[in-house]
């Protein structure tokens, strides 16, 4: 296999970071690794295989100063909306992992798991966009129980980890716990969520639409149904929980008509998915749980239970790495996909 000149803008962010580390653990093929960041972090070392790399600061000649052939970028849809173009133009794919694009519809979405055929309409605009987190998950358990019922509708609700809000997330729970426990808690700062994230929980995750939803609940409303190829009906309630690390979500499942589900059939179909694990043990207190599914790359599936009212009706637990699954992981198996695809490996 022929090796790659890679660039990762946002690479001294929450999930460049971790993108550097599963590039190396799926031994992707790289030539010349870029890290691209601000005139601020331009001049740091990240390490990478081994190997101290210097970080580049991000211009709009730097892509084709590096002969970049394959972009990553995760410094922010604002960041994502200027610089992407310059990557395109130098010739590279994008696989971009903001929001910026996702709706774009000349742009792909993609869960490589669930629509990997849609990377091949990357070449139209040369941009290849990563889901939100809380989507990728989501779909990639409902992609074989649609497989194997048709699904009608979802209703989902996410318990969202802080660190979906990256370093400044994380930074805030610990010190606010730190503070907790220092008996300072009310003085503690909130900048990074609208309330008091330690101890509490917050249903709010981005701002209000005139519909009463949120922007992230509505984000998994359409990129599910332009995931999917399908018009599903989702509603979702985001929350934002006191976790580190990993979203959860409890989802319901409605099949359509004249289905009467089968508990194992559903079993089946999602165990036997790439990359979902169901683990589904509730006498024996095993199931789905957010320090089960930190620093992994699968989406456990379990709670598996069916609607005491309605046949056509399953409920389940959801839990994965938002962090790798969500983006470092998803874009990366982007990636090796489209390798494989253009080169017809």
């Amino acid at each position: 296999m022929r090796k790659f000149n890679v660039a990762v803008v946002g690479a001294t962010g929450a999930v460049g970071e971790e993108l550097f580390r599963v590039l190396e653990e799926y031994e992707f093929p790289i030539n010349k690794l870029i890290p691209l960041a601000s005139s601020r972090s331009a001049g740091s070392k990240i390490e990478y295989a081994g190997k101290e790399v210097t970080v580049l600061e991000l211009t709009e000649t730097v892509f084709e100063e590096n002969d970049v052939e394959i972009a990553f970028f995760s410094a922010g849809g604002s960041i994502s909306e200027k610089f992407a173009k310059f990557a395109v133009e130098a010739g590279a794919v994008v696989i971009d992992n903001t929001s910026h694009f996702r709706m774009d519809p000349k742009v792909p979405l993609v869960v490589p798991e669930v629509n990997p055929e849609d990377i091949k309409l990357w070449k139209e605009t040369g941009i290849i966009a990563n889901p939100n987190c809380s989507t990728i998950q989501m779909v990639q358990s409902l992609k074989p129980l649609d497989e194997l019922y048709g699904i009608k509708r979802v209703d989902v609700s996410t318990y969202q980890a802080v660190s979906g809000a990256g370093k400044k997330g994380m930074e805030e729970l610990v010190l606010q716990m730190q503070a907790f426990f220092a008996f300072n808690l009310e003085d503690a700062e909130k900048s990074a969520f609208p309330h008091q994230i330690a101890l509490n929980v917050i249903p709010q995750i981005d701002v209000a639409q005139d519909n009463g939803f949120t922007k992230e609940e509505m984000k998994m409303v359409k990129e599910t149904q332009k995931i999917m190829h399908k018009n599903i009906q989702v509603a979702a309630t985001c929350v934002r929980v006191p976790v580190l690390r990993s979203h959860s979500e409890s989802i319901t499942v409605t099949f359509n008509e004249g289905v009467d589900a089968d508990l194992d059939a559903v079993r089946d179909a999602l165990n036997n998915f790439e990359n979902v694990k169901v683990i589904d043990d509730l006498e024996n207190k095993k199931y789905p749980m957010p320090l089960i599914a930190t620093d992994t790359d699968f989406t456990y599936v379990g709670r598996i239970k069916k609607d005491i009212y309605a046949s056509n009706i399953i409920h389940y637990f959801n839990v994965a790495d938002q962090v790798r699954v969500g983006a470092a992981t998803n874009a990366v198996r982007i990636g090796l996909k489209w390798i494989e695809m253009e080169n017809d490996i």
